[in-house]
């Protein structure tokens, strides 16, 4: 069945993805292999006629925690973070567009001479009119991770999900390449990932969704499949809820 033909369960959402995703199996940049991979699978999600955003991390090219080990200030670093998310960002949106779609990179530290600046209404209109939007460079702060601007925008622009993709295919109590024992949820509340300290968005982020009753998936992207199946099937990751039914 083409995706087109394919009932979605969610209408507006925020997808997060990481900047090592880029890298495909390089150790560094960008994998136009990888890239042009991700592009295709983005349009079968367009047309599901779904309103995606997008928040790109920047590990790729840079961490801004690492940067303390050379001496420079953690707000510097985050600085250079965020502009590693606007080259992710631009990158993204060229393969979307030359592969037929109408993309908006909205950065939330103004570089006007290369892309818009974010303004929540003007976000919105765009998903409305079926614009993929990229959210670039954070939340324009530093000390607060990609994670915690995905779940800033999607409670901004009144999203449905945040869409998690990581390295592992569910959430674990441990990490399960060090415990073979450790539990894989396939559902879990808010409060049990703050209270248990689980390493899958930082508290901030899970916080935010909790207080806005934003539903969270975590869902692995090693699979690039897997990013059409997490809007179609019920059985793809962990879904972090405010309750259990």
């Amino acid at each position: 069945m083409d995706a087109k033909d394919k009932k979605a369960k969610f209408n507006r959402v925020v997808l997060k993805l990481s900047g090592e995703a880029l890298q495909g199996n390089k150790g560094f940049g960008i994998s136009q292999e990888y890239l042009n991979s991700l592009s295709l699978v983005i349009k079968k999600i367009a047309d599901m006629n779904i309103e995606l955003g997008i928040v790109i991390g920047g590990g790729n090219f840079w961490r801004g925690r690492d940067a303390s080990s050379f001496g420079m200030k953690q707000a510097q670093a985050d600085q250079v973070g965020m502009m590693a998310t606007l080259m992710n960002s631009l990158a993204l949106q060229g393969v979307l567009e030359r592969d037929g779609l109408q993309v908006r990179v909205l950065s939330a530290v103004p570089v006007p001479s290369i892309t818009e600046s974010y303004i929540r209404r003007k976000a919105i209109r765009h998903l409305e009119k079926k614009r993929i939007v990229i959210f670039a460079c954070g939340t324009g702060s530093p000390f607060f991770s990609t994670d915690t601007a995905a779940a800033l925008r999607a409670a901004e622009i009144g999203a449905e999900v945040v869409l998690k993709a990581t390295n592992v295919d569910y959430v674990y109590s441990d990490d399960p390449s060090k415990n073979p024992n450790a539990k894989k949820y396939s559902k879990i509340l808010f409060t049990e990932v703050l209270t248990k300290n689980l390493k899958v968005m930082d508290s901030t982020a899970v916080s935010l969704c909790r207080d806005n009753s934003i539903p969270i998936v975590v869902f692995s992207m090693k699979k690039l499949d897997n990013l059409i199946n997490v809007f179609v099937h019920d059985n793809i990751g962990t879904l972090i809820t405010d309750e259990l039914a």
